[in-house]
């Protein structure tokens, strides 16, 4: 067969098996189709039935394959971290200022803390630390990875459980996304490399004068070109960041993050970002799950991620309910909104692949994050639905 049949053969089973795992075993109520996705990824990487197949993975993602996925999953990946940088309500969380600064700052704090212990614990033991990476980089992306909400996914799971539009719904994307922020800013900071420091300043720069001039031209075209001269701007801003030393990622956030979501009709906005996880995100999911390995052995691997795991939904769930406590939520409200926040699934996953990228962390770490995001993520619709039916008058808490 040639590249192009192989490669064909590779999206069958892409986008057919995710898919039939949902359906025929109505996974909805734990694992949404995009959690499936992400754990179908880790099964046909090299870790599972690589390792079982080898001829199987050999043939299917050979190089030439495996290049032409990547390319698919970077544009993938772009798009979504784009979006989510539009979808961030920042003049909402600073209308409400006390209570979201105060919330997202321990929902974020106590996880960060935890992640950083947990790193540090790790480090007693070899394999874990990424070749390149400085013992404070590695210690502040782990626990960075352990403190992050992933606002897709949480909008996703939200509009799922119906309360994205109700004032309770509201109040948590305003904590989501002040994280988020300061989670591409931590990554800036993890990112930063001194020995081409002069162009990440000249990157900033630019971005700021180019960006103010990009707002008056985006205010002043009509909603149709208000899309394509934003994908523009979001292929300028990846390069420019790739280019400087920082990564791709971080310029694909940064385009959307000064783009304001009411510039397009909500409806499109939503449409694309379900069309960009139905139609190329799979193919994200994939790739992420080729780079998963369990090098320092499969048990050392899953002990920790389950470490990471207690790191993250404690530190969480700590850090709301000392939130709650201060600003006098009702019995039970604290619970609630610290479960939303622990999905993690997609931002973390790209977060973790930019450190694996960068060579902060191995294989191995990566494999374990993304085991954690994956559990952190699964336990999130169990533990709000039964929350839910007791506690409805919550809904329409907007403070």
């Amino acid at each position: 067969m040639n590249t192009t049949e192989i490669f064909l053969i590779a999206m069958l089973i892409i986008l057919s098996v995710p898919y039939l795992i949902w359906r025929l075993f109505r996974t909805d109520h734990f694992a949404p189709l995009v959690v499936v996705q992400i754990i179908t990824g880790i099964l046909l990487g090299p870790g599972v039935l690589g390792a079982a197949f080898p001829s199987y993975y050999e043939f299917v993602f050979n190089p030439a394959v495996i290049q032409s996925l990547n390319g698919i999953a970077w544009w993938a990946v772009m798009l979504f971290v784009w979006i989510a940088g539009i979808e961030l309500d920042l003049k909402a969380a600073w209308q409400h200022r006390r209570e979201s600064g105060i919330t997202a700052g321990l929902a974020l704090g106590l996880p960060l803390a935890f992640g950083c212990v947990a790193a540090i614990a790790m480090l007693a033991s070899p394999g874990w630390m990424g070749e390149k990476a400085l013992t404070w980089q590695f210690v502040l992306g782990v626990g960075m990875s352990c403190a992050v909400t992933a606002l897709p996914i949480l909008i996703l799971l939200m509009e799922k459980l119906d309360i994205l539009r109700r004032p309770l719904g509201q109040r948590v994307l305003r904590y989501a996304s002040v994280d988020d922020v300061a989670i591409w800013g931590v990554l800036a900071l993890i990112l930063m490399d001194w020995g081409r420091v002069g162009r990440q300043a000249g990157f900033i720069a630019a971005f700021v004068v180019v960006g103010f001039m990009f707002r008056w031209l985006m205010q002043r075209l009509p909603q149709s070109d208000r899309w394509f001269v934003g994908l523009v701007w979001l292929a300028a801003c990846a390069f420019g960041a790739d280019w400087s030393g920082l990564h791709f990622m971080v310029g694909a956030f940064l385009a959307g993050a000064i783009i304001d979501a009411d510039w397009f009709d909500q409806k499109q906005l939503d449409g694309l970002r379900h069309n960009v996880l139905l139609v190329i995100m799979p193919v994200f999911f994939l790739s992420t799950g080729l780079r998963t390995q369990w090098g320092v052995g499969g048990a050392a691997v899953f002990v920790a991620a389950a470490w990471l795991l207690l790191a993250s939904v404690a530190g969480k769930l700590i850090g709301v309910h000392m939130a709650g406590r201060v600003l006098k939520w009702e019995k039970g409200e604290a619970s609630l909104i610290g479960w939303l926040l622990q999905t993690k699934a997609l931002i973390m996953i790209i977060f973790a692949n930019i450190l694996l990228d960068k060579k902060i962390i191995t294989n191995e770490t990566f494999t374990a994050l993304l085991l954690m995001a994956v559990a952190s993520t699964m336990l999130t619709v169990p533990m709000v639905t039964p929350m839910l039916k007791r506690l409805r008058t919550l809904l329409e808490r907007s403070s």
